[in-house]
């Protein structure tokens, strides 16, 4: 029987290593597909989901449970990924990344992405939440750690100048 993410963040408290690191192979990709949908790096998206686990566990005991294991997961890798942006100085490159694109030729993808890598942290990360992950509204704006208006705002927005930027694509 498969062990519940609130169980193995209980276990791993409690000091069992194999718990934290089944949390890790659980949620891995997820965090990796997000953090390379905001960064369109993959060195860059493996290094930040790295850091994003390792201050998971540092954090722990931060953890209320309010939200689900992964929704708090979520938020700590978009702000890792603003983080290193900004301090980095690392703005996003532009490039295909398989996770985030389903358009039917590599010129629209490439596009789609390049128009992605414009919109600001918040915005990128709003979209990829929504449109690649699949999250509701609710859990964006838990991740997230604002409003769901504010949410539903910067959606608005994302969309707008998405559409704006690919009008003739559409």
């Amino acid at each position: 029987m498969e062990r519940t993410d609130t169980e193995l963040v209980r276990l791993t408290r409690q000091g069992d290593r194999g718990a934290f690191q089944e949390l890790v192979e659980r949620h891995q990709r997820k965090v990796y597909a997000v953090l390379l949908g905001m960064l369109h790096d993959h060195d860059a998206a493996w290094e930040t989901s790295q850091e994003t686990f390792i201050e998971a566990l540092c954090c722990l005991d931060r953890f209320k449970g309010e939200a689900s294991f992964s929704t708090w997961l979520y938020r700590i890798a978009v702000n890792v990924a603003i983080d290193y942006q900004r301090h980095e100085r690392h703005p996003p490159r532009v490039g295909v990344a398989d996770t985030t694109v389903a358009a039917q030729s590599r010129e629209i993808g490439e596009r789609v992405c390049a128009a992605i890598a414009q919109l600001t942290p918040e915005h990128r990360a709003a979209i990829l939440l929504r449109e690649v992950e699949g999250l509701s509204y609710e859990e964006i704006s838990r991740v997230m750690e604002c409003a769901k208006g504010t949410v539903m705002s910067r959606l608005h927005y994302a969309r707008k100048k998405l559409q704006a930027q690919l009008q003739d694509c559409l």
